[in-house]
């Protein structure tokens, strides 16, 4: 199934759901789908590909068992970042006031479809 049909259907099933974009670790777009204007979407990924990234090396040091989703809050919007491979990552982007429950669900399922695609 390519990509850009398993991000359609995120975004369709997230009420709310502004875009959601699959990138490489270094935040690089690989495929996106957007209500929201294309390139906000790609910078967002790119900066929640950073905070991931740094995240994971801290976490390692750590010895933890590693990040399964983070949650970044802002003034209009929910970002979901989950991590789908140590080269892949998924973020979705949903309106604030929106069920949060229900985001994460959609986006976990996608995970594990875009990782079946991907390894």
């Amino acid at each position: 199934m390519p990509f850009k049909k398993m991000l359609t259907e995120l975004v369709e099933n997230v009420p709310g759901a502004t875009g959601a974009i699959l990138a490489d670790w270094e935040g690089e777009a690989v495929d996106q789908v957007a209500r929201m204007d294309d390139y906000e979407l790609r910078v967002i990924g790119a900066h929640q590909g950073v905070i991931l990234y740094n995240l994971k090396n801290s976490l390692a040091r750590l010895e933890e068992n590693g990040i399964r989703e983070l949650i970044v809050t802002t003034g209009e919007n929910l970002t979901l970042v989950l991590p789908i491979t140590a080269d892949y990552f998924l973020v979705l982007v949903q309106e604030k006031g929106n069920p949060m429950g229900r985001a994460r669900f959609e986006a976990r399922r996608c995970v594990s479809r875009l990782k079946e695609e991907i390894e």
